[in-house]
């Protein structure tokens, strides 16, 4: 398992729906932001697998909502991963607001798909992805 990942965000007026919260819809585009920056933290880079014909792809999404976030709100996600399987990474998130209040609870289980169509994530990917040593936060 790897270290946990720290990336801090505001919650923007437009991400908000009618009711003066955060949209369910964001918090997943919350999730994956930090799933890139993550990857990047890692010499990893979504672009660039993509290019080699590797599509990274979300196959499974675990969200438990716990506590709404407001406009103007600072929160961080945390942010683990684990092999599930040979082919499945499991990246474990957390979504708290700067109280520590827990907002999202979430697991999402991720595979690569290589252009003809094989699942699988490159046994170098995994171990940049898992590796303990010291990551920017």
């Amino acid at each position: 398992m790897s270290k946990i990942f720290r990336l801090d965000f505001k919650v923007r007026d437009y991400e908000c729906d009618m009711q003066g919260i955060v949209n369910n819809a964001v918090y997943q585009n919350y999730l994956e932001h930090t799933r890139h920056e993550y990857l990047l933290s890692r010499g990893g880079d979504f672009a660039e697998l993509t290019d080699q014909g590797l599509n990274l792809v979300v196959t499974r999404a675990e969200l438990d909502y716990k506590h709404p976030l407001t406009s103007g709100d600072h929160f961080y996600i945390t942010l683990t991963a684990k092999m599930k399987d040979r082919v499945r990474l499991v990246f474990e998130q957390n979504i708290f607001r700067n109280d520590d209040t827990l907002c999202v609870k979430a697991l999402m289980t991720i595979t690569g798909v290589y252009q003809r169509g094989r699942p699988g994530i490159p046994k170098d990917l995994v171990d940049k992805l898992l590796s303990t040593s010291a990551e920017k936060t």
